[in-house]
């Protein structure tokens, strides 16, 4: 693994920011709601069709779009709005952007509030109406932009498709959301040469759970594990829950995972064997610890225990802040607490109690 030359992703101000939040009404399912994001670990917590991957890719579109607009030479308000609403349909794949505004009766348009903590000009609001194909409104336009540049893990692992990937979904209409082109350009920076102090111990920690480190040969990853004698493994052979450690522990090599970074993560438990939820959940909350605002979107009631046990076995606990989404009538509602407990109960994790009750009554 070799080192790199700085990159134009380098290009970051001493005040990268992070997501304050987001207000949203007449988007998708939601009527009105409102997100206040800490900068450590946030937790959307819903059951299926409750809008949790779309609040996810709404706000990782405008922060990408924010940092994306950093970096361009045009950075004119009708840039600003272009460059919006195709980052809006290539991560939400509507027909038409228009299809992201909630069908109520008398309702024709969507409006979005974006604010961050820093620097307080990359906050912005905009719209787009039931009609809109490729257009939005800019009603607050942005005068700064942010320094970070987010990532998002989307639920399909990337690492074992790596090779060609990238230049495959550039060059072709595959029916994969931009979420995953921008993963695996994040991915496509070698190592840094050097890391910073505090992010040494996150990877050890992550290197540990895969008992072996990850590496790229002409193209391709391996997992180079820890046992004398062992060869590498390609990683289509490797495990998918020590992929998606590999995928953490390369992105914290490369600098894509640093202090100040974002890192939205849509269910992370797919697929993931139970016995690595636990290192797992406590990465996440490391992570969250040493600066990376962690956003994730989960409905697996292990997963939440187990980040609540990460984060409350700390001398000082970690702060964390739940977002319950749960249907009422023909409405998504949103309570927001300070743990788990703090929010409504989910339909989802009541069956999962439930059932686990009714196994244990077979006894």
């Amino acid at each position: 693994m070799r080192g790199r030359k700085p990159s134009r992703y380098d290009r970051q101000s001493e005040d990268k920011a992070m997501i304050k939040g987001i207000a949203i009404s007449n988007y998708t399912v939601f009527e009105k709601a409102s997100f206040e994001f800490l900068q450590g670990l946030n937790v959307i917590v819903g059951e299926n069709s409750t809008g949790k991957s779309l609040i996810m890719k709404l706000a990782y579109s405008c922060a990408a779009t924010s940092h994306s607009m950093g970096l361009s030479k045009r950075q004119g308000k009708e840039e600003w709005q272009r460059s919006l609403a195709d980052k809006l349909q290539e991560v939400c794949k509507p027909d038409s952007l228009g299809r992201l505004v909630s069908r109520r009766p008398g309702r024709s348009r969507c409006d979005i509030d974006f604010r961050t903590y820093k620097p307080v000009g990359s906050s912005f609001s905009f719209n787009f109406a039931t009609n809109a194909s490729t257009e939005v409104k800019l009603e607050r336009a942005p005068t700064d932009y942010l320094g970070s540049r987010p990532v998002f893990i989307p639920t399909k692992e990337v690492l074992s498709v790596y090779s060609g990937f990238a230049a495959i979904l550039r060059a072709h209409q595959l029916q994969f959301d931009e979420t995953y082109l921008d993963l695996a350009e994040a991915v496509e920076l070698p190592v840094l040469k050097r890391l910073q102090k505090e992010e040494e111990p996150l990877k050890e920690a992550l290197e540990k759970v895969m008992d072996g480190r990850v590496g790229m040969e002409n193209g391709r990853f391996y997992l180079f594990p820890n046992a004398e004698g062992k060869g590498k493994i390609e990683m289509p052979l490797v495990a998918e829950g020590i992929r998606k450690i590999a995928l953490l522990a390369y992105l914290v090599m490369n600098g894509g995972l640093r202090n100040k970074s974002m890192l939205f993560w849509d269910e992370p438990e797919v697929n993931l064997n139970p016995r690595l939820m636990r290192p797992l959940a406590a990465a996440l909350v490391d992570m969250a610890d040493r600066g990376i605002q962690v956003i994730l979107a989960t409905h697996s009631l292990a997963m939440i225990k187990e980040l609540e046990v990460a984060r409350r076995s700390k001398e000082v606990p970690s702060p964390a802040r739940y977002f319950a989404l749960f249907r009422t009538d023909d409405r998504i509602e949103v309570n927001q607490g300070e743990s788990a407990e703090a929010v409504a109960p989910i339909a989802s994790l009541e069956a999962e109690l439930d059932l686990a009750g009714r196994y244990l009554e077979l006894k």
